[in-house]
């Protein structure tokens, strides 16, 4: 059995679990991290030194980092093709997931912690306005890219829109009432196909939280 520690409300657990769902992979979650705790425990951190989450267990086979557990589940369930083959596809994919984790989200995170985290008295606009001002044009170049293709890489599915649907999803669902973004049609179309996805189902449909 497939174990996957982490609550749905982290991005990064819902990538591997979106991921999971997607290959048709049976799994077990148990909620960790946040208020319910865990993650200090000597028991998890002798499965994760890094008390966070998410933390994959496959059989004995621990792992850490929520962009490689996709690429690990996609590289050993290859079968179903979120893996691809070919090699130039492959880093292809490769760079938009670390483009996700090195650029996109370490910018994307303060406006989505100040506005659906943080009580409104608290919130910083500084951090607001510098995150909205880093993620906009990063956007704008994903809606520029999808403008010629159905999907990140090539014509199908990959495992490379796994952590980008997660991040987009997380922008998409910031308050209306605090933020108007700006409309961006190419990445409005894919990121409704990923929508229809069965895969996505308690992934992409949750309320951020």
């Amino acid at each position: 059995m497939l174990n996957i520690w982490g609550r749905i409300s982290s991005i990064n657990v819902r990538k591997v679990v979106w991921c999971a769902q997607e290959l048709g992979l049976d799994f077990q979650r148990t909620e960790a991290g946040g208020a319910y705790g865990v993650v200090q425990t000597p028991e998890y951190l002798a499965l994760n030194p890094n008390a966070m989450v998410p933390t994959l267990n496959d059989d004995g086979f621990v792992l850490w980092e929520s962009n490689v557990i996709v690429r690990y589940l996609c590289a050993k369930h290859w079968t179903q093709r979120l893996y691809p083959e070919d090699l130039h596809e492959r880093f292809d994919a490769e760079r938009w997931m670390d483009w996700q984790q090195t650029t996109l989200n370490p910018v994307s995170g303060g406006a989505f912690k100040q506005w659906v985290r943080t009580p409104a008295e608290q919130r910083d606009p500084a951090v607001i306005a510098r995150s909205v001002a880093g993620t906009e044009p990063l956007f704008a170049l994903l809606d520029a890219h999808l403008a010629t293709r159905s999907h990140l890489v090539g014509e199908r599915f990959t495992m490379a829109e796994i952590p980008i649907g997660c991040e987009v999803h997380r922008w998409f669902g910031l308050p209306a009432s605090e933020y108007q973004r700006p409309h961006w049609p190419h990445l409005e179309r894919w990121f409704a196909a990923l929508l229809a996805r069965p895969g996505a189902r308690g992934v992409l449909d949750l309320a951020l939280e």
